[in-house]
């Protein structure tokens, strides 16, 4: 058996919203020269599947019917249906869209299915992550929500507790809008506040619908240019405990990389080195609470060439238990191609681990992030029975 899975596909690359658009099919074409080039698909605990489109059945577990035909029609005759986020700026529309969404979605739920049935322990589908898509409208980018539709086939499938953690510089509202009144979802998200980046929501107050699911939404909004320390430092604060508490029997988890500091996007400083720090937190969780049972998706990341490839690299390499070595030569082949395009190219993959300080040795109410994460605590540590200020 295969340690872990790798989706991918040329076509993949057809969800494409035209020249311009930041969201460039060139992400993830150079994110798989990459991976191919440091020798990832070689390794015997990586294997790669074909990417195979949803069926209408499985796009609708999370998606209205009426909007699933919206698509389709909209991807066929280029005609706008605004209400529905379909021909909008962050959403134009191009043909064959529903048959390029589905695709995404499809490779996500299929490493769902493997994921519970115990062929592989960890999955990758780093044309996931569309977090943004709304159960009836696409929203930044995203038609439909993969990683929605991932969880939900766990849950249909017969788990009775499934964490979400969302790393991406915009807040995962798709996510937690699906699983809002769902107790058996523990959707985390840390990102920019949203009074100074899109979608605007994901306040630290937002705790999920009052009732059983009160405390399951969960909210880190961290104030422009936050730091990789910072971030860090916020993460450890709050995901460890809940996690621990939630004892969830499978992980999905969303590697946005538009955190960093050169990501055009967002407003956040957050290195390669704290994102695959993050990554790493986000396995080892699998493997102490959810029997290693780890959904790895990719998400935002604009940053085409010096970002991106680095970052879901990294990511693929650490589901496959190799992790790549921090400040290592990337091979030279690669950043060659990259730059013959007339693109800035990394030659190293990060520097150094990201020192942060813990959460134990203090509160500072002089520092914004801080006092976010506080806020966060304070709304929801207590509805775990966690007391905000110690645990």
């Amino acid at each position: 058996m295969h340690l872990a899975r790798l989706v991918w596909s040329p076509r993949l690359l057809e969800y494409d919203f035209g020249p311009g658009h930041p969201m460039a099919p060139a992400r993830l074409d150079l994110t798989m020269r990459l991976i191919e080039a440091l020798g990832l698909l070689d390794r015997p605990t990586l294997e790669v599947v074909d990417a195979e489109p949803a069926t209408d059945a499985v796009i609708e577990t999370v998606h209205d019917a009426d909007y699933v035909a919206a698509v389709r029609h909209a991807g066929t005759t280029l005609e706008p249906d605004l209400m529905r986020g379909l021909g909008t700026d962050d959403d134009p529309l191009f043909i064959g869209m529903h048959e390029a969404a589905a695709r995404q979605l499809g490779g996500s739920v299929a490493l769902a299915d493997a994921l519970w049935h115990g062929e592989i322990t960890h999955g990758v589908n780093v044309a996931g992550g569309m977090h943004h898509a709304m159960p009836g409208a696409a929203s930044g980018f995203c038609v439909y929500n993969d990683a929605a539709a991932a969880i939900q086939r766990l849950l249909d499938l017969g788990a009775e507790r499934v964490a979400y953690l969302d790393f991406d510089a915009h807040h995962g509202d798709g996510v937690e809008a699906i699983f809002w009144d769902d107790p058996r979802v523990l959707t985390v998200s840390i990102h920019e506040d949203g009074r100074t980046l899109f979608p605007g929501t994901g306040a630290s107050s937002d705790v999920g619908m009052p009732g059983p699911a009160e405390g399951t939404a969960v909210n880190i909004p961290v104030p422009a240019r936050t730091s990789g320390a910072a971030w860090l430092r916020a993460i450890d604060a709050v995901v460890p405990a809940l996690v621990r508490e939630h004892r969830p029997q499978a992980i999905v988890s969303q590697h946005g990389c538009d955190a960093h500091g050169r990501d055009p996007l967002s407003n956040l400083n957050v290195s390669v080195d704290a994102q695959t720090t993050a990554q790493q937190w986000a396995h080892a969780l699998a493997h102490e609470h959810a029997d290693g049972r780890w959904l790895a998706l990719g998400g935002g990341g604009y940053a085409v060439s010096d970002v991106v490839p680095l970052a879901w690299a990294a990511l693929v390499a650490e589901a496959a238990h190799e992790p790549l070595e921090r400040g290592a030569a990337l091979p030279s082949a690669w950043y060659e191609a990259v730059e013959a395009l007339d693109l800035e190219a990394a030659h190293t993959l990060g520097t150094a681990e990201v020192p942060f300080r813990s959460w134990r040795d203090g509160y500072d109410p002089a520092d914004a992030v801080d006092r976010s994460v506080q806020a966060t605590r304070r709304a929801v540590f207590p509805l775990w029975g966690l007391d905000p200020l110690l645990d």
